[in-house]
């Protein structure tokens, strides 16, 4: 039964007919206003407010398409149920056309004029008690699954799950859950960081790994390769896994979708985990054979500058002697991504077309530094809004879908994701140590255990030494980094920031996106 009775409008030429189903409907909460024609009812929309409107298709005087159109003009939000004797496909187009909630053909009976009001009127209300129902029997299985061994395929599961939550979340703010969901996902994060801290280095070694970002190419890419399927590689830098679910079903009418999972290495920063996806090796390898890519006097916001010739490597130590050759291209603004949608007919046939996005994490970065787009995405809802609302109307969207049109096969994945970081966490270290905010590599660098990962020994996580006593730090939950030095200054600047590198689910468990044709 609705909270409040709701308001309706029932138009219909034979209304004195229909008094035992007004009685059945008053009798379960609505108020019933009964009309019996046209006119009456727009003077009477013109009067006062009503909540839906059963509208008869065909009246004495004016028709109901008729009336239709000059309702909508005077209260474009009034919910309409329309009811016909016809069964006419074009009649129902007609008035779907025109935006109608539900449409029900005579003769009905009061049960089914029931299920259209709640449906219309209360579906939302209805779905966030279900939704709220749900999610507490979901926390608790969550929170029990936390008090157990875990392995990595359970946290890949709980990241899904509360992803989809967020999602679900965003569509029913009103109930009242999105503080106890914030909570349980800085809870699972807690415990991901021990999980992390315990396993990782054996993961690197090759005990029981999952698919890591050195992986991604012999998992995802090779398959196609040998298959000779044209294959266009997609790597969108720093988009999280709820991102993802945001914009996926935009791409349902133009491909078929399979999801897989893999955690990026850490550090979860572009110049580790995107060389490491198109090198197929890791940063320390990177280092040892190919100094001059890794050399030591070069900065971290410059490491990315040969993806392009580390995707070539990785093909030649494979096998792969590609033609015509492969091509890679670095999607940076806007008159770029213009280039590739006006040649990509060209680039599908090609058997393997590699493009990487900045976009997001450019969103995320630009955030920190303007108060206009802080308004804008204030929380992790507006990210997920804003982020579909971009690639809706992108350049990119046109080009997954001419990539459909033509029939190739789209691998999407990210490099790394991206956390709000909320805490500050003092560090000390000298002036050559680097400045990135959920990682630091440095000498002598000290922070508490409880809030990073402490790396003394760069060679057993596989990351470069850079030089004599190097060591790492990683950021745990969502903590960031700050010097002593102006410390208040710098923990207000960044705190509420989206920030990557560190340890955190969203950051570290990402997904695979296969992609075929429809």
């Amino acid at each position: 039964m609705p909270l409040a009775r709701a308001e309706i409008l029932w138009v219909d030429d034979e209304i004195d007919l229909l008094r035992p189903h007004i009685i059945f409907l008053e009798e379960r909460g609505y108020n019933i206003t009964p009309v019996p024609n046209a006119e009456d009812a727009i003077m009477l929309i013109k009067e006062r407010h009503f909540d839906l409107m059963l509208l008869d298709e065909m009246l004495n005087g004016m028709d109901g398409l008729t009336a239709l159109s000059e309702i909508k003009e005077i209260d474009p939000a009034l919910p309409v149920i329309m009811v016909t004797k016809s069964e006419e496909e074009s009649l129902m187009e007609d008035a779907i056309g025109q935006k109608i909630d539900d449409y029900l053909t005579k003769p009905v009976n009061p049960s089914q004029i029931l299920i259209s009001l709640k449906r219309t009127l209360e579906s939302k209300k209805i779905e966030g008690e279900r939704l709220a129902r749900d999610y507490v029997s979901k926390f608790n299985q969550i929170s029990t699954q936390l008090m157990n061994p875990m392995t990595w395929q359970d946290w890949i599961d709980i990241h899904i799950k509360l992803s989809e939550w967020e999602l679900e979340l965003d569509q029913h703010s009103g109930i009242g859950l999105r503080q106890t969901l914030l909570d349980q996902r800085r809870e699972c994060n807690i415990e991901f960081a021990k999980f992390i801290e315990q396993n990782y280095k054996e993961w690197l070694h090759g005990s029981e790994a999952p698919v890591l970002s050195v992986d991604i190419a012999r998992h995802s890419i090779f398959p196609l390769l040998d298959s000779a399927t044209r294959t266009v590689f997609i790597v969108m830098d720093n988009l999280r896994l709820d991102q993802w679910l945001a914009i996926e079903p935009l791409l349902y009418p133009h491909f078929n979708i399979s999801k897989s999972y893999y955690y990026s290495i850490l550090p979860t920063a572009t110049p580790y985990s995107r060389n490491a996806i198109f090198s197929g090796l890791f940063p320390g390898e990177i280092e040892e054979k190919y100094s001059e890519i890794w050399a030591r006097d070069i900065d971290d916001t410059s490491r990315n500058r040969y993806e392009r010739q580390l995707l070539d490597l990785q093909l030649e130590r494979n096998g792969y002697r590609l033609k015509p050759d492969p091509r890679y291209i670095k999607i940076l603004d806007l008159s770029e991504a213009r280039s590739v949608e006006k040649h990509i007919a060209s680039y599908s046939r090609l058997p393997l077309l590699s493009i990487v996005i900045n976009f997001v994490d450019f969103l995320a970065h630009s955030r920190s530094d303007s108060e206009i787009l802080k308004e804008i995405v204030p929380d992790e809802p507006a990210y997920r809004s804003l982020t579909r609302s971009w690639f809706e109307h992108s350049h990119i969207f046109k080009i997954m879908k001419e990539l459909s049109r033509l029939g190739n096969t789209v691998i999407l994945t990210s490099d790394h994701g991206s956390i709000r970081s909320k805490r500050g966490a003092k560090v000390i270290g000298d002036r050559e140590t680097s400045t990135n905010l959920r990682y630091k590599f440095g000498r002598s660098l000290k922070c508490d255990a409880k809030y990073a990962l402490q790396i003394k020994k760069p060679e057993e996580y596989r990351l470069p030494f850079c030089s004599i006593n190097t060591n790492y730090l990683i950021a745990k939950e969502d903590y960031y980094f700050v010097y002593p030095t102006d410390y208040h200054h710098y923990l207000n600047y960044y705190r509420d920031s989206f920030q990557h590198g560190g340890v955190s689910l969203e950051e570290m468990i990402l997904p695979i996106i296969k992609m075929v044709p429809k």
